[in-house]
């Protein structure tokens, strides 16, 4: 994809100063807003171009904030441990959702986890079908900063397919 190739001009100061900014309303957003934002933006994308490349940009979206979560708000400076318990922290600070690691294989750097209460799909219609392509692309922006490594994180259970918790497979590409 063309993005691929171009640099990100993207900076953690886009975001302004919310609090500042927004002194009554505050920093919170109902869910339901950032759904409708989220959807609606998928939806034209999908009738742009088509499911698959509107997928791969929302990964590409979720790695890029990922990476700047991590960069940003995540203390990176511990053990995995640490480096799990600030994250796991964050999300539920942030109200993204509860992270949960199933698996973890520290030789291979490949994870199982949950994210129980998820930002993007939790109460969702079952459609039969894996929803989270931006978390995706957010977990693997995470855990390449933290590790150093690229990584590719698949959902294989979301609350779309039926399943009360989004469940990802998270693994390092090969060097």
């Amino acid at each position: 994809m063309k993005y691929e190739n171009k640099p990100s001009t993207f900076t953690w100061e886009n975001l302004g100063d919310i609090s500042q900014g927004r002194k009554t309303l505050g920093t919170d957003m109902p869910v339901l807003m950032y759904r409708l934002f989220q959807y609606t933006l998928k939806d034209i994308l999908v009738r742009e171009y088509d499911m698959e490349t509107a997928c791969n940009l929302y990964r590409a979206a979720g790695h890029l904030a990922g990476t700047e979560l991590a960069k940003n708000i995540l203390d990176l400076s511990g053990d995995f441990d640490f480096f799990i318990a600030n994250l796991t922290n964050k999300l539920k600070e942030l109200k993204i959702g509860y992270l949960r690691i199933e698996k973890a294989d520290m030789d291979s750097l490949t994870f199982t986890l949950t994210v129980s209460e998820d930002l993007d799909c939790s109460g969702l219609s079952v459609c039969g079908k894996a929803v989270c392509n931006y978390d995706e692309g957010f977990i693997a922006g995470i855990l390449e900063v933290y590790s150093g490594r690229k990584f590719t994180v698949k959902e294989i259970d979301c609350w779309a397919m039926g399943g009360r918790t989004c469940r990802f497979a998270a693994t390092a590409q090969q060097e």
